[in-house]
């Protein structure tokens, strides 16, 4: 059975309306997918659950840029301090050949830090973001601490935010925070193997030049699917961390034996590796009925590649991600811990 941490702060976050489709709509990043996940581990048996030790900044702030953290910290207040009555969201970007510098109005803030404007800011996200990587944290502590596995239940998720942006609901980088933790803790060597449809950009992006965080990432083709800048076959990493950033983009209505092909390969890199750590970036998003993805893997499929994770033998670290097909969310992210379980 697997350790769960969670914190229901994650409902602090809660934008009423995202972009999607040139309509207004209810967030598919919703609170109820904390909710049907934490259903389905307790009628699962995997019961043993704890709330998370208070975030340690320093290890944030190894991660992300002080002058984006301020900016989190402050926006809501800014955007307010405004007068503006809706929530935080950007409307002007710097573009090509556009001065790359941080304006004072909240307006040009919004989008210098962000990457893409369904994702809004509210009065509790800030903390509710700080929460999210607080349970990532304590999980990577617990996994040291067992040597074992462990699910943390983040949200809002993370592997979109690079550095210094935010973006497709993600502030801070859980995954990539924990992976950070690990070396701060003694290993010599980490793996963050990202399953969610859309590619971890910002987990790439953070990565890019060091050897010592391996990168890879199985996703939609950045051709037909968000975040369409990142992620393509021909990213292999820069400086120390040439040949450490692996993509295997896939292309629209990618079954699962053709999914299964690339997670083969990538294991195989891993185990090449030799880590002493993996950090597993789970988004069920894959999922053959999920509303914004393309992919085609059955509740089943995600048993089966549980299982196959587990064949790696590394301590693993499961942090939280996307999944937008809210009934089947939990069933989805049980059935790849119970698969790992039952190896």
């Amino acid at each position: 059975m697997f350790t769960t941490v969670s914190s229901t702060d994650h409902k602090l976050h809660f934008p009423v309306g995202e972009l999607s489709g040139g309509q207004l709509v209810r967030p598919y990043e919703c609170p109820e997918r904390w909710d049907y996940i934490q259903q389905s581990l307790t009628t699962s048996g995997h019961t043993d659950s704890r709330s998370p030790d208070p975030l340690d900044m320093s290890l944030v702030r190894s991660i992300h840029a002080s002058d984006y953290l301020e900016f989190l910290e402050c926006a809501w207040d800014q955007w307010q301090a405004e007068g503006f009555e809706g929530e935080a969201i950007p409307t002007v970007f710097p573009a090509r050949r556009m001065q790359q510098r941080v304006p004072e109005h909240i307006d040009g803030k919004l989008g210098f830090y962000a990457m893409a404007i369904e994702t809004a800011i509210t009065n509790g996200t800030w903390n509710a973001a700080q929460s999210s990587a607080a349970v990532a944290t304590t999980a990577q502590k617990l996994v040291v601490a067992s040597d074992s596995q462990v699910f943390a239940l983040c949200r809002p998720p993370g592997h979109h935010a690079a550095s210094d942006l935010y973006g497709g609901y993600c502030f801070l980088n859980n995954a990539a925070i924990a992976a950070q933790g690990f070396i701060a803790d003694g290993a010599k060597r980490v793996a963050i193997l990202d399953v969610d449809f859309h590619h971890g950009n910002g987990t790439q992006d953070i990565f890019y030049n060091r050897s010592d965080v391996m990168f890879l990432s199985l996703h939609g083709d950045p051709m037909h699917a968000f975040p369409h800048f990142l992620g393509y076959a021909d990213e292999t990493g820069a400086g120390q961390g040439e040949g450490y950033n692996v993509n295997y983009p896939l292309p629209p209505g990618t079954k699962f034996d053709e999914w299964q092909g690339a997670l083969t390969d990538a294991c195989k890199k891993i185990e090449h590796y030799a880590p002493d750590a993996l950090v597993v970036s789970l988004g069920v998003d894959t999922f053959e009925k999920d509303p914004i993805s393309f992919f085609k893997l059955t509740s089943d499929d995600f048993t089966r590649y549980g299982a196959q994770l587990a064949g790696l033998s590394l301590p693993t670290l499961f942090v939280m991600e996307g999944g937008y097909a809210v009934e089947e969310i939990g069933i989805n992210t049980v059935n790849v811990l119970n698969g790992f379980s039952a190896r």
